[in-house]
């Protein structure tokens, strides 16, 4: 474990606020107060994205001449809420025509393809507005264009070499984009499109009659896709993400949300950041992974809360098939891992697996897990078809992955049909024939990237809490200190603790009562998903690496510590 280190020593910053609290936001780098403003008033204009005037006039073309739009989504999370956002967003904004597709992963692939554009033609459109995808659809944008269709690119995903001919192409991303906050979701992208587009037409007098729509409305759905895609939590995206985390603990959320709250057993006004990623995202994400977003999107749509909590069942029951699925798997992947020469990982800079019978939506689940115990970006791979492959990388701080995929491009321009992504996670197919070359490619190219510099498996920690602070009143303060995300994590500590008790709970985890070393207060904790939990029982003292957290249950809190390493003393 090592210590983070404060970036400002002004001891006059954040002077009102709990001295913990204080140096967890100097540990993660604020230095200013300004920066703990999570309100709407400052967030940067829409005006610095380069593409947005094209694309606000046509969209408020299509708007007031009632063309038929359609919006081409992606089947995750993102792309779901980012689909939903579009949707509402063009219908408060007065869109009478607007419908969507989103393409079935297995049949179609990722992007705007030539395949999931005549798909769209069927739907008669004058205007295709892609989001959370598209940046790279260079032939299904020109095929699109080709077939009388005006196509708006809404994306957040880093640009290719050779960009897509649309009509406009919005993206934080691109070279040369003012837009200061580059960590936007592709639903944040949307979203921000949508206020351009409202104030364009407010400019023209088309509200004169009536109330401009309130688009703020729309961010409990952006606050889901935010944190679901797993972007950086920037000062732009805490404002978002802060703000429809508001409306969800109000009940001003959509119905779907409410249902999948519902059946994730979390209370709407104590959500945080984290319940939308490991409760909702998953449920949400089970729906393309497994079957057809088309049924996410339905849950985040409907206005009916009968039929959202009908589809909220339907998720949940994905979500556990994908569970069982993502279990054999891993399953798998330690028998392949196992394989490998004795340490054979320690040489291995860049970890590749393919099985043939492994689920294509469940890999990226696979990658994310193994490479959190590996400590080294893992790409997993599954067939795809005859003699193609489809791999879905995840990555550690400090790789690019999709730099390492552009490396090896240049390398072996032929080796890669597709790619994409960004710095943490990306997708790619190649031929099976060529999964071996591709291997020692990847490998070599992770070596290069890390300057054959081992990865630290370091917990970065932010101190010790004072025992007299390990208390309901500071686990509150933390937990609503966030929103804590990508590049803004959560707080965690280390301490030593003495061991009253130690028990297996649900085959895997591990519950401790522990007792604090100067003041012998009583305190729970709960270590889940340990390596050896046998070998946690029977400890007198442990030194922590934890969360503060609370435990809410029936109506009671409790302060729990959320066990992230255990070593004995």
């Amino acid at each position: 474990m090592k210590r983070r280190e404060a970036i400002s020593s002004d001891v006059s910053l954040f002077s009102n606020i709990h001295p913990v609290l204080r140096t967890v936001y100097l540990n993660r780098g604020l230095s200013s107060d300004d920066q703990l403003d999570r309100t709407l008033k400052k967030l940067p204009s829409y005006q610095s994205l380069s593409g947005i005037t094209r694309a606000v006039d046509l969209i408020k073309q299509a708007i007031i001449n009632n063309k038929k739009i359609v919006i081409v989504a992606d089947f995750d999370a993102d792309g779901a809420t980012s689909c939903t956002v579009a949707m509402r967003g063009l219908r408060l904004l007065g869109a009478q025509q607007v419908d969507f597709v989103v393409p079935d992963r297995f049949k179609f692939g990722y992007g705007l393809t030539p395949e999931i554009v005549d798909v769209a033609l069927a739907l008669k459109p004058e205007l295709i507005i892609t989001v959370d995808n598209g940046i790279s659809s260079v032939e299904g944008v020109s095929y699109a264009r080709s077939n009388g269709c005006q196509v708006v690119v809404t994306d957040h995903h880093l640009p290719p070499k050779v960009l897509p001919e649309a009509d406009a192409i919005v993206n934080p991303q691109l070279i040369g984009d003012q837009f200061p906050s580059k960590a936007l979701a592709g639903v944040g992208v949307i979203f921000y499109v949508l206020l351009a587009v409202r104030a364009s037409l407010q400019k023209d007098g088309y509200f004169n009659q009536q109330a401009a729509p309130n688009l703020a409305n729309l961010l409990d759905i952006v606050a889901l896709g935010t944190v679901a895609d797993v972007v950086p939590m920037d000062e732009t995206n805490r404002k978002l993400v802060h703000q429809g985390l508001l409306r969800i603990q109000n009940n001003k959320c959509v119905p779907g949300i409410q249902a999948l709250l519902r059946i994730a057993k979390r209370e709407p006004e104590r959500v945080v950041a984290s319940d939308l990623g490991f409760s909702i995202g998953p449920r949400l994400n089970a729906a393309g992974r497994l079957d057809d977003m088309s049924l996410g999107i339905q849950c985040l749509l409907t206005d009916d809360e009968q039929e959202a909590n009908r589809i909220a069942e339907q998720l949940d029951a994905l979500n556990i098939e994908r569970r069982a699925i993502e279990d054999d798997m891993k399953l798998d992947a330690f028998k392949i891992l196992s394989s490998f020469k004795t340490d054979n990982t320690s040489q291995q800079w860049g970890v590749c697996l393919y099985d043939e019978y492994w689920h294509q939506g469940v890999i990226g689940i696979l990658a994310s897990r193994i490479k959190e115990k590996l400590n080294r970006p893992v790409i997993a791979f599954a067939k795809a078809g005859d003699n193609e492959i489809k791999g879905s990388a995840r990555s550690i701080p400090g790789l690019h992955i999709r730099d390492v995929l552009d490396d090896i491009a240049s390398r072996q321009p032929q080796l890669l049909k597709k790619f994409g992504g960004h710095a943490m996670a990306a997708g790619m197919s190649l031929a099976l024939d060529d999964f071996d070359l591709f291997c020692e490619e990847f490998d070599q190219a992770v070596k290069i990237r890390l300057d054959s510099v081992e990865p630290e498996n370091v917990f970065l920690v932010d101190g010790e809490i004072a025992d007299a602070d390990i208390n309901l009143n500071l686990a509150e303060i933390l937990r609503q200190g966030g929103p804590w995300g990508q590049n803004f994590p959560e707080p965690i500590f280390e301490g030593v603790f003495n061991v009253k008790n130690a028990r297996i709970v649900g085959q895997k985890h591990v519950k401790l009562e522990l007792e604090t070393q100067s003041n012998k207060r009583k305190i729970e904790a709960i270590y889940f998903n340990p390596d050896n939990p046998d070998g946690l029982i029977g400890l007198a003292t442990v030194r922590l690496v934890y969360q503060l957290d609370v435990n809410h249950y029936m109506g009671r809190s409790r302060v729990q510590l959320m066990v992230r390493y255990l070593e004995p003393v």
